[in-house]
């Protein structure tokens, strides 16, 4: 049966007499309308490219964030910066940057799906940029033209960008877009690319936020969610996450 109950519902009074009172009138109308409705049909849902969570947060506040990923990226630090993230309020977008496929194998074997191409994020504004680390996943981000497009928009439109681990140096020192005073994982062949690296374990520096590795990631998570959406914010996720 496709129909309602309150397909029953009678239009008249026992004495077959229309009903006097008008309003009376009006709620017969709208439970016959309801009868012809089929109980089953469900509220249509749009599909969407990007994970947005926040009680607090309401859409004219949301600031969008770009994690681009590819075959070899870290796992714990694209899970850290993207859920951190999301909690803080941020509409997050994950972006595959190999070649025809959205599931990545990253550096310890995890599968993880994108949202989306890297090439569907080029024509969108982005308030934010992040890299995760990991090798050979920093190679493959190095390599993709279409995300060195998006990076120079990000670092010439004076918005922030940042990375982790082998990303600040493999990605950023690169292409010139390492500021000096960076971080990266504490390895020497990393280091050695940076212009006077730091040992802290987030840097920021001007619109680059720079971290060393998995163990740091929530750290510099937060520290990207304070940025966007200020202390309080970070200070509230921080005690929810029990950091």
């Amino acid at each position: 049966r496709i129909f309602n109950r309150r397909a029953k519902t009678k239009l008249f009074s026992k004495s077959g007499s229309v009903p006097r009172n008008i309003s009376q009138m009006a709620r017969l109308f709208t439970a016959a309308l309801f009868a012809f409705v089929p109980a089953r049909v469900q509220p249509f849902t749009p599909a969407i490219s990007s994970r947005l969570y926040s009680a607090s947060t309401s859409l004219e506040m949301t600031k969008r964030v770009l994690v681009p990923i590819a075959d070899g990226s870290e796992e714990i630090e694209t899970s850290c910066i993207t859920d951190t993230l999301t909690r803080c309020g941020a509409e997050v977008t994950v972006a595959s940057v190999m070649p025809g496929q959205l599931t990545c194998k990253m550096s310890r074997g995890l599968k993880v799906m994108a949202d989306i191409p890297i090439e569907e994020a080029v024509n969108s504004d982005w308030d934010l940029v992040v890299l995760p680390g990991g090798m050979p996943g920093a190679t493959h981000l190095r390599d993709c033209k279409t995300l060195s497009e998006i990076l120079e928009k990000q670092v010439n439109g004076g918005k922030k960008y940042g990375a982790i681990c082998a990303a600040p140096a493999v990605v950023l020192a690169e292409k010139g877009f390492a500021a000096s005073g960076s971080t990266c994982y504490p390895a020497p062949h990393f280091r050695e690319k940076l212009d006077n690296p730091t040992d802290e374990a987030v840097a920021v520096t001007g619109q680059l936020t720079t971290s060393k590795g998995p163990g740091t990631a929530i750290k510099f998570a937060l520290e990207l969610g304070e940025q966007l959406f200020g202390k309080e914010v970070r200070d509230k996720i921080e005690k929810e996450m029990l950091v």
